[in-house]
């Protein structure tokens, strides 16, 4: 923006036309809302999506949890926003209030960080994330439980916090890694990451469950026929 300035009269009739140029604009990082990037696939968006709604609906009676993907994690120990911030595409924190959040602020959340992250890896980020990130997790956010899942190549591996360092896990004959912060498994179902519960029932979607439901329900009518 150019500020005008009072000027003495010129001697000639008309004035040298300078370009309008405008300086660079630059604009920091948000105090409010997620500063993460575009998701890499609707595979990406929709595994997150699921992650979520999981999640949120076998807790649904549990007020002590918050639970999101694709959202600005702040850090700074200098409690800056302009420094120090990841975005994990799906991450789970225990023992806090359950409630709507534009961003996670560590320092206006008693110091918590996730207890749970799981990375989706793609051709851009998978070397961030299975090095970068799985380092800043491990040495700063101490964060227990740490998994990468390829939407594309189903690749999946899970890491838990001992004795400071992430020691990989060891899969069951399923193929899928128990979480001890969840109390449940994370596996593979139809190309996608889901949740299992300890005894290896498939966690469903409110959708699944009410098909599920509506299929028992026809089963029942089809042997001891309508209720009088």
């Amino acid at each position: 923006m150019t500020i005008a300035k009072d000027q003495e009269p010129q001697a000639q009739t008309e004035p040298d036309v300078q370009p309008d140029v405008q300086p660079d604009i630059v604009f920091p990082p948000s105090d409010l809302y997620s500063d993460e990037p575009p998701l890499e696939s609707d595979l990406h968006r929709d595994q997150i999506n699921l992650l979520i709604q999981l999640l949120r609906s076998y807790w649904q009676h549990r007020q002590d949890f918050y639970v999101s993907g694709n959202l600005t994690i702040y850090y700074s120990p200098k409690q800056r926003k302009s420094e120090d911030f990841r975005g994990p595409d799906f991450f789970v924190v225990l023992g806090t209030e359950r409630k709507p959040r534009k961003s996670w602020v560590v320092w206006e959340e008693e110091g918590k960080y996730p207890n749970l992250i799981v990375e989706l890896l793609s051709d851009s980020t998978a070397d961030t994330d299975r090095n970068l990130k799985k380092q800043i997790y491990q040495d700063t956010f101490r964060t227990p439980e740490y998994f990468w899942f390829d939407p594309n190549s189903l690749e999946f591996q899970g890491f838990a916090l001992l004795q400071g360092s992430y020691t990989q896990m060891t899969p069951n004959e399923q193929g899928r890694y128990w979480s001890q912060q969840l109390q449940l498994f994370l596996g593979i179902q139809d190309r996608q990451l889901r949740f299992f519960t300890p005894e290896g029932k498939l966690v469903p979607t409110p959708e699944e469950a009410a098909a599920e439901a509506e299929a028992l329900l026809t089963q029942y009518r089809e042997r001891f026929g309508e209720l009088g």
